[in-house]
């Protein structure tokens, strides 16, 4: 059986080493901190008798994202399977973690916290530009966080269905970073400026019926659902088993709640496993 390898990383703070135990309650041979420069001499020592490795590695030093680099390829070199999973947060999101632990920031040296976690997400840029899978966690909780990396690397994932995400999104509140694909309802007219239909939601009858029924939204769903099943059975013939829709409207409230509801309906057992979520529901 071939070995093969996740190299987790990221933004301190955006949730490694949650990941990490996640992986390892699936049965992955987690290291912690190894410099990546070590990747095929511990799947070396590991010599087939452990088929998968969890890596934890943090590259904040600039030497430590070059040997990144080398160190898969030296795993490519040696027909070993390796994937990256970045993690990552907004700041704000950021601040709230370092500041509930009251701990500085590795990288603010004499600035502020904020100057900290801007370096680092500048030194990692390309890092992130090159995963496999990106995370953000800025709205996760541990539990939500867990599935998200069991769904992508759960040891089923070989015969699993595609795993989709839904998710609505408000643009006010700004475009979910780690999206794979993003929709945008605000072509369909707002049920917000219908008195009786602001107070609810995409979720409420009234509302979907409304958004379901305007002109262009039966075409939309139409030809959108097509476009994902065709999308779908291309990331599964090439390994990629997660991806995030995501599908917006100004306020995350209405539209966009409706649609992702729809669309995960009718793509449901389509060889898709579906979840919807509501980024911004309940927020004003």
């Amino acid at each position: 059986m071939s070995t093969e390898v996740v190299v987790v990383t990221g933004m301190s703070g955006a949730g490694r080493a949650t990941a990490a135990h996640c992986l390892e309650d699936m049965g992955w041979f987690v290291v912690d901190n190894l410099p990546p420069s070590l990747l095929g001499t511990l799947t070396d020592l590991a010599d087939g008798a452990v088929t998968k490795i969890a890596v934890v590695t943090d590259l904040r030093s600039r030497p430590f994202i070059g040997d990144l680099q080398s160190g898969l390829s030296d795993l490519g070199s040696r027909g070993i399977s390796a994937r990256v999973l970045f993690l990552e947060a907004s700041d704000e999101a950021l601040v709230r973690r370092f500041d509930s632990v009251r701990r500085p920031h590795p990288m603010q040296g004499e600035g502020s916290l904020v100057d900290g976690i801007r370096r680092e997400r500048e030194l990692l840029r390309d890092e992130r530009g090159e995963a496999d899978l990106v995370l953000d966690t800025s709205v996760l909780n541990v539990y939500e966080l867990r599935a998200r990396v069991a769904a992508a690397f759960d040891e089923t994932a070989a015969s699993a269905p595609m795993q989709l995400t839904l998710m609505s999104f408000g643009y006010k509140y700004g475009l979910p970073v780690d999206a794979d694909l993003v929709v945008d309802c605000r072509f369909l007219p707002n049920p917000h400026w219908v008195p009786e239909l602001r107070p609810h939601t995409g979720q409420d009858e009234d509302v979907r019926d409304y958004v379901l029924s305007r002109e262009g939204a039966a075409d939309f769903l139409d030809r959108y659902q097509g476009v994902v099943e065709l999308l779908t059975a291309g990331y599964l013939r090439e390994g990629k088993r997660y991806a995030l829709l995501a599908v917006g409207c100004t306020g995350g409230k209405h539209r966009s709640v409706a649609i992702s509801e729809e669309l995960g309906r009718r793509l449901d057992g389509r060889g898709i496993d579906v979840q919807v979520h509501h980024r911004d529901l309940g927020r004003e």
